[in-house]
């Protein structure tokens, strides 16, 4: 998987002294700021753009043309995926980067499926962000070691669908976005609020979810989804 340092959508973002410029989308201030302060003092990387939802990220995004995004998965107005998507459709050769909390094993997959080039855990960012971000800048996949050798052996053996995958892997993008919504305590009508949704349609993917989860009622949903959440994040 390679991609190229360059953006057909517009003139890059402004670093000084030949640095590649870097966006941060994150939700919370202080991730922001632990990540632009070890960025920053690195002589070719300088953080030009700072975001905390969606929207405000595309906008700021078109407006910079950054080098590399680093994103969150949970974001103040949506998900990280959706936005990955959005960026990827505008810019295909924007170099993306995952770092969140959640699951790799869970997330990995989907955001490279999305078009990141990367997914590291917010637990090993603060000594190792810096070298993500270089090797995502630099055409290469960053995953973790473990998460390399699972989507190797799937690779091999050709077992997507083995016996000890977790259901939860079945969910789309949007279904398992659902499903942390629920695990939040978002009711149906804020979920659609926030996801830009009707609240029909949510509700078509609390159906599917509880089918592919083998759940019998909404109680049940509810209770899976915030256990699933205590034990992922």
């Amino acid at each position: 998987m390679t991609s190229r340092s360059f953006h057909s959508g517009g003139p890059p973002a402004a670093a000084s002294g030949g640095a590649r410029a870097v966006m941060i989308v994150d939700d919370h201030p202080v991730v922001r700021q632990g990540l632009r302060l070890l960025l920053d003092r690195e002589p070719d990387l300088q953080v030009v753009a700072e975001a905390d939802g969606v929207t405000e990220a595309f906008t700021r995004f078109k407006e910079v043309h950054p080098d590399l995004v680093i994103i969150d998965l949970s974001l103040k107005d949506g998900s990280g995926i959706e936005l990955i998507k959005e960026i990827h459709a505008s810019e295909p050769d924007t170099h993306m980067l995952v770092s969140s909390m959640h699951d790799e094993s869970l997330f990995a997959e989907r955001v490279l499926r999305a078009g990141a080039k990367g997914f590291i855990s917010k637990q090993e960012a603060t000594g190792n962000i810096v070298d993500a971000a270089r090797q995502v800048l630099s055409g290469r996949v960053y995953l973790s070691p473990a998460m390399s050798d699972q989507m190797l052996h799937r690779l091999v053996s050709n077992d997507d669908d083995a016996a000890d995958k977790s259901p939860i892997e079945s969910l789309s993008d949007r279904e398992l976005e659902v499903f942390e919504m629920i695990g939040q305590g978002l009711t149906t009508r804020q979920i659609a609020a926030k996801l830009d949704l009707s609240p029909k349609t949510v509700e078509t993917y609390r159906e599917n979810i509880k089918s592919k989860l083998s759940l019998a009622n909404g109680t049940a949903l509810t209770r899976h989804a915030v256990q699933w959440l205590l034990e992922n994040t």
